[in-house]
């Protein structure tokens, strides 16, 4: 896991508009640290052992499902294992795994509805807009480091048409819901929305701002007096700490930085964990909260992410499956590897939505 490899934007222009691409540049090896603060050679064994299992275990499709009662999720799993490959330094074209995120990311294209632009498998994913949502984030990702302008222009077109069904999909709220018809909205769903369509506005894809606006509406509306966000806008209900910390991770991805609601929820989630241990914070949903507190903490300060990212660091290859998986949550290995990479990966800061 050790490299030298950054990414560094260059702009140009592609069929008349602005494209973005991350273009390696391999650093002079004296100028680049070899491992960055707080990862240790147990940290570096552990994530190569994760990515190792990640790619001895995607289908010949270039798919990932989830091995649970939940329902297989192929986008949503297939997304986030190429997400977690990426945040190891591989891209599309480069890197030890670049064939598996290749892959990936055609699969995900493949899953597009072309006329509609819902990227979602029929019938394997009962709820779509979570598939649609990492999708479009995995996609926008893939997009700048993609170097063939074929392939480049392709992805750009399915995302174009995914920002389009996004957008017709938000509720008067300004949220979503699980299915992209329903005119109703929740935390969950809207925070995948929120991120998705933020990687692609830094991928230089058209996003209209007033989507965004009205998203990062929809979170201030959600909030309790105690900080935390709630499930949904409308209507009351308790705080609930994953919730908040998804929250506060995609309203820093909007640029909130300051806002109040965000600064809010920040200082509800640092109270939880002051109490309970950042690992034990967040009840049932262990893995999905982890995975948005540590983009909270990690973009929030070095402050904060150093009390955070060590415990987190060693309970994670404490836990760790022999084979190199975590079970995340009751849905699966290939989630709860993904979410395990994403977060011990941070501090490379190899992805574009998660660099501070």
């Amino acid at each position: 896991m050790i490299r030298t490899t950054r990414f560094i934007w260059h702009a140009y222009v592609v069929w008349g508009a602005v494209a973005i691409t991350l273009v390696p540049t391999v650093a002079h090896a004296q100028s680049v640290p070899t491992r960055p603060e707080m990862i240790t050679a147990r940290t570096e064994q552990s994530i190569k052992a994760a990515l190792a299992h990640l790619a001895r275990t995607q289908s010949r499709d270039g798919s990932w499902r989830s091995g649970s009662y939940h329902g297989t999720y192929p986008c949503v799993m297939t997304s986030l294992a190429g997400l977690a490959l990426m945040a190891g330094g591989n891209t599309p074209v480069e890197g030890r795994y670049a064939a598996n995120v290749r892959k990936a990311v055609d699969y995900v294209l493949s899953s597009a509805d072309p006329e509609r632009g819902l990227i979602a498998r029929a019938g394997e994913e009962s709820r779509p807009m979570y598939g649609h949502g990492f999708s479009m984030l995995f996609l926008a990702e893939a997009y700048g480091m993609e170097r063939d302008t074929r392939r480049q222009q392709r992805i750009r077109t399915v995302l174009e048409k995914a920002i389009k069904l996004t957008s017709q999909s938000q509720s008067r709220a300004g949220g979503w819901y699980y299915g992209p018809d329903s005119n109703s909205d929740e935390g969950s769903v809207t925070v995948t929305q929120i991120q998705g369509l933020r990687a692609c506005r830094n991928a230089g894809i058209k996003v209209p701002k007033s989507v965004i606006d009205n998203a990062c509406t929809y979170i201030e509306n959600s909030a309790n007096k105690d900080g935390g966000i709630r499930y949904q806008a409308r209507g009351g209900g308790s705080s609930l700490p994953a919730i908040t910390a998804a929250a506060v991770a995609v309203m820093y991805n909007a640029g909130e930085y300051e806002n109040p609601v965000a600064l809010g929820a920040l200082k509800y989630l640092k109270a939880r964990m002051k109490r309970r241990g950042p690992t034990s914070a967040f009840g049932g949903h262990k893995f999905y909260s982890l995975l948005y507190a540590s983009q909270a903490m990690y973009l929030s300060g070095q402050e904060n992410w150093k009390s955070f990212f060590p415990p987190v660091r060693d309970d994670l290859i404490r836990t760790q499956n022999r084979d190199g998986s975590w079970h995340g949550d009751g849905v699966g290995t290939t989630y709860g590897t993904a979410i395990g990479l994403l977060i011990l990966q941070l501090p490379y800061r190899y992805l574009p939505i998660l660099q501070r």
